[in-house]
Parts: C-alpha cells; structure tokens; sequence
C-alpha cells in the first residue's frame, strides 16, 4: 500500500470517527449495559447484583400483569396492522383515479397523519366521551346507543385502534406511489381480454404493489409492538386504563421502569420483546418470498 494510499484511509477513519464513537456511546453501549442490567436487580440508587435468570423467570411465572400486556398488544398488532393496510390500500387506489381536484382529496386524507402526539390523544379522548363526545352523537344520530369506549374494558382498544387508523393517509402515499408505478400496459393487455375492474385489481395491481405492501406490513408490525404514548396518555394517569385493558407492553415496561425503578426487571422486558419482533420479522421476510413480487418475475 503506498503513502497516498494510508493517508487517504486514514482520512477516511477521521470523518466516520465520530458516528463510531456515537454509536458505541450512545447505541451499542446501552445496549450491552441493558442487556447485563437484565441479569441483575438494578434499581439506579443501588449495587448491580448478578441474579441470572430471575428477572426473566420471574417475568414468565409470577407477573399476571406481565401476560396481560402481552395480550393486549398482541390484540393491538393482529387488528391494527391489517385492518391500516387494507384501508390505506383502499384510500390509494381511489385517489389514483384522474378525475378533478384529486390533488385536493389527496391533501385532506393525507393531512391526518401529520397531526400526531399528545394533542391528537386528548382530542380524540374528548370526541371518545361517552355522554358528549363528538363518535357517540354521530351514532345517536342513527339510533345507536354508543359504548363507554375508554371507560369499557371491552372497548378501550379498539377506540384506540380506531384512533390510529386516523392517520392511515400517511401509508396511502407510500401505496399511491407503487400504484403509479404500475404499467399501463398491463391495465390494456388486460382490458382487451375483457377482465373488469375487480379483476385488473386482484391480478394486477394488488400483485405489482406487494413490495410495498411487504414494507409497510415489516415496519407496521415493529412500531406496533411498540405502542407506548397513547396508551399513557388516554389511560390519563398511566395505569393501563379500565381493569388494565390499556396496559400495552411498553407501558407495563415503563412502570416498571419508572415507577418502582425495577431497571432489571424491565430490561429484562425489552430483550423479550426484541426477541419477539425479531422472530416476527425472520418469519416476514422468510414468508415474503411466496408472496411479493418483485420487477422482473423474481419472488
């Protein structure tokens, strides 16, 4: 290797020193601290002390509320993620149609999911009310009597659900997108064999668009793990709401964690619920192969 050579390659070193000196800083080393913090009872005001498997065993066999969470957010995900997808699905394909003032229409269903965090949650906390909020008149109007929502254990989640899909405008532009990659061609071919609309879209556009689909479905699932905030706010003191029907995993991890300082125990929480979503997401990307198609006829 010549002078010129080392030089530029210590060059190099130079400029990504510090995203290394970051990442081991501030990613990797609260990683391996977390994960050693899981094998102890740390609680910030005292010793570390090397218990083993206790905080996990103990997650497993002696917290109910532990399985309750899980159970909650796993309701959340299995309801939440498909049901956004089909209706953003739904929304893109009929803002993809030319007819005027789209761009108008395209603005209003998108405009929702820029609006997000603490304002949104007590907004729709006020239109949840039970006696005055804005869902149960609507269905007054038809006659029907409308839950207690946040206040019923049997309904709190999916008011939460139907909060969320609120902002499904967000996840229509990524499909409008794929949609308007979508050869014209094939649309013809298929017109000329006589195929109607429903057709085109079950063998045509659903499958040229399933890339996308296959994103958004990986990354939906990881952030849906992962509901935290409007759990804590719309369950108002962060207790998980109506006989804990609120009490998502990340909020039982950050009572846990904040509220009895039990770091172990809560660290212990966050590397199951890596393991889960990773798993989750192998079994996506290994599934993915029979369904998305890619340009070019490769699966």
């Amino acid at each position: 290797m010549s002078s010129l050579q080392k030089a530029e390659e210590l060059q190099g070193f130079i400029f990504i020193l510090p995203w290394i000196i970051g990442f081991i800083a501030f990613t990797m080393g609260p990683l391996l601290f977390s994960l050693y913090a899981s094998f102890t009872d740390y609680n910030i005001t005292s010793k570390m002390n090397f218990v083993g498997l206790k905080n996990y065993i103990t997650m497993f066999t002696k917290d109910p509320l532990y399985w309750t969470a899980l159970k909650n957010t796993i309701y959340y995900v299995v309801i939440e993620v498909p049901l956004k997808t089909i209706i953003a699905i739904l929304l893109a394909v009929m803002m993809n149609q030319k007819i005027y003032g789209i761009k108008l229409f395209r603005t209003v269903f998108y405009l929702p999911s820029v609006l997000s965090g603490v304002g949104v949650y007590i907004l729709w906390m006020q239109m949840f009310n039970p006696t005055s909020g804005l869902v149960n008149t609507i269905l007054g109007f038809f006659g029907i009597q409308g839950p207690a929502w946040l206040f019923d254990p049997a309904w709190s989640k999916p008011a939460v659900i139907i909060m969320k899909l609120w902002g499904a405008g967000g996840t229509m532009l990524l499909f409008l997108a794929a949609l308007q990659g979508v050869p014209q061609q094939l649309y013809e071919s298929a017109e000329i064999d006589g195929a109607n609309a429903i057709r085109k879209f079950f063998t045509i556009t659903l499958p040229m668009i399933t890339p996308a689909i296959f994103f958004h479905v990986v990354t939906s699932l990881i952030g849906a793990f992962q509901i935290f905030q409007e759990a804590y706010v719309m369950s108002q003191n962060g207790d998980g709401g109506p006989v804990s029907s609120l009490l998502f995993y990340n909020l039982h991890l950050w009572n846990k964690a904040f509220e009895v300082f039990d770091m172990g125990y809560a660290s212990a929480m966050a590397w199951v619920l890596f393991a889960i979503v990773m798993v989750l997401t192998v079994i996506n990307l290994t599934v993915s192969k029979y369904w998305v198609y890619y340009e070019g006829g490769e699966k």
